[in-house]
């Protein structure tokens, strides 16, 4: 049965709860135990998948079709193993699963309330697979003392009053802030946080305590007595230049140590973090830089595109260079033109809905076309390469998508990108119409794609005849207008096991332009680059003549 691991927040948001879990798992996994990660999110949408990029950041999509938060994509990266459905739950998917229970009878006519109901449904999703794992790693979004997370610490404490004692430990993080006047740490935030905790039932058992600045043994110690923890379970977590660091600074820092010693596992297996310190080596030591555009209509906020900041890094450690990736709006193409993209050793255009900024990614795709400059399209970037082709190759000029169509509410294009209305996904058919709800009706998870013999994606993937990528969409390219495309030189490199949908295009005869339905920087890990992106940095170095 697995020992458990609770990590909550305090004092603010954002302190990296989700890169301490990731690291955390990282480090028992280098002393030879298995770990899974969870994340509890206490928001009431049922999933991220509705969610605007600008109000939550990237929706991270598993290998079953699950529309999750962006913090399971640390959790892939740092440890390699793979999410499922069951690792992301949110309020609303409690309520929901709670009601549609009491609706079926389940409680015998029972007056339903948060406890007992609402806290069992918790538990029992906490509890899902413990057997397969030695360590299971359980997030809990928000900070302590939010209203909506109070279910969830209620759940928690009675889940652990409910197994063997030293069976599950907590772990909180906080913040020290810095008063520049006093010149003085303060510790009397995380003391409050601890306090709050405290009230509802829960003590932890680590602290990790973020700080722009060293923090003094005697400010641990302070810490340690007032909030009742020993002295080597207060550990600094200080801001890093790349988050890859995290696992050997938090193992410098004594952090899987002292949640060892919190389970009193002693002796505890050595470390091998040999894996990380090629990392950092590969990090540290760069040889050159590629400069990198990324045209898209969420560049406000980085976190939109997290999965392809980090897979354009790991596309930079496989080939031991440096990434600067800039993110250009796409809409500043459409108004002040393509010479904006000047000087880039490549262009990649991320996925994305609507219709905004759509007309500056099909100029993202011509010049690329036309200058011979490397090009990955990525879902929505995919369809805006056929577009393109479609207008300016193939005698298509009013050549456009459906869905930009749908939201305008009248017909305007040829629809060389249509709303997908039925597919495989394993041995059944799935249907859809365009006024189904939109939460959780696209094409979502891993799907297989043919790939053609002899083509680049093909050699990008060792000659291998198909690949595996996790889909994002209800947008598709038309097949029936594949003839006329492959004739004006744009060829469909990838389709779907039955032939029906287009998953790969690429120019045979331009140095490297993909475009790809999926999005293969779902599954990029540092130490194992997506081919795809590994493949795109290499191109872009030939471009920057560093090869």
């Amino acid at each position: 049965m697995a020992r458990y691991i609770f990590i909550t927040g305090g004092v603010v948001s954002s302190l990296g709860k989700g890169l301490a879990s990731a690291a955390l798992g990282a480090l028992l996994q280098a002393r030879g135990f298995t770990v899974r990660l969870r994340k509890l999110d206490p928001y009431l949408n049922v999933d991220p998948g509705t969610m605007s990029p600008f109000e939550h950041g990237e929706v991270f999509v598993t290998d079953d079709g699950a529309e999750t938060d962006l913090d399971l994509g640390h959790y892939e990266r740092f440890t390699g193993v793979a999410a499922r459905r069951t690792d992301s739950v949110s309020s609303g998917r409690i309520y929901s699963n709670v009601l549609e229970k009491e609706r079926r009878g389940e409680y015998l006519g029972k007056t339903i309330q948060v406890i007992p109901h609402v806290t069992n449904e918790i538990k029992d999703f906490i509890g899902i697979g413990e057997d397969e794992v030695d360590f299971m790693l359980c997030e809990i979004g928000g900070t302590v003392g939010d209203i909506e997370g109070l279910p969830f610490f209620e759940a928690i404490r009675q889940f652990t009053h409910e197994r063997p004692r030293g069976q599950c430990i907590l772990m909180h993080l906080t913040l020290l802030p810095y008063l520049a006047a006093s010149g003085e740490l303060k510790t009397k935030p995380t003391q409050h946080s601890v306090k709050e905790l405290q009230s509802i039932g829960l003590a932890p058992d680590v602290l990790v305590c973020r700080s722009e600045h060293p923090i003094p043994e005697k400010e641990r110690a302070k810490i340690a007595l007032f909030c009742n923890v020993r002295p080597d379970a207060v550990i600094p977590a200080y801001d890093l230049k790349s988050i890859y660091e995290a696992p050997l600074a938090y193992h410098r820092a004594g952090l899987d140590r002292a949640v060892l010693d919190a389970f009193a596992i002693s002796p505890a297996p050595r470390p091998d973090l040999s894996k990380w310190e090629d990392v950092m080596d590969r990090l540290d030591n760069a040889e050159g830089q590629v400069n990198i555009a990324v045209v898209g209509k969420y560049t406000q906020l980085e976190d939109a595109y997290k999965s392809i900041a980090e897979a354009l890094t790991h596309g930079g450690m496989a080939n031991r260079v440096r990434v600067k990736a800039d993110w250009v709006d796409s809409e500043q193409l459409e108004g002040e033109g393509a010479h904006l993209l000047d000087g880039y050793h490549g262009i990649i255009v991320p996925g994305g809905f609507g219709e905004r900024g759509t007309e500056g990614m099909i100029t993202a795709a011509k010049y690329a076309r036309e200058k011979d400059v490397p090009y990955l399209g990525i879902c929505l970037g995919m369809q805006m390469a056929v577009i393109e082709a479609a207008r300016n190759l193939a005698d298509m000029p009013d050549a456009g998508s459906e869905e930009f169509d749908h939201e305008a509410g009248k017909t305007r294009f040829t629809p060389v990108v249509y709303h997908l209305k039925e597919w495989v996904q394993g041995n059944y058919t799935v249907q859809r119409k365009v006024g189904d709800d939109k939460g959780g009706t696209m094409r979502l998870g891993a799907y297989t794609a043919m790939l053609a013999e002899g083509s680049k994606i093909s050699e990008i993937y060792g000659g291998a005849t198909e690949m595996e990528d996790r889909h994002r969409h209800r947008y598709e390219v038309d097949a029936k207008y594949r003839e006329a495309l492959e004739a004006a030189g744009l060829s469909f490199s990838g389709m779907s096991p039955d032939g029906k949908l287009p998953e790969v295009i690429e120019y045979r005869d331009h140095p490297w332009f993909i475009g790809v339905q999926s999005h293969p920087e779902l599954k990029s890990k540092p130490f194992d680059p997506a081919p795809l992106f590994a493949g795109f940095v290499r191109a872009a170095m030939e471009e920057g003549r560093l090869v």
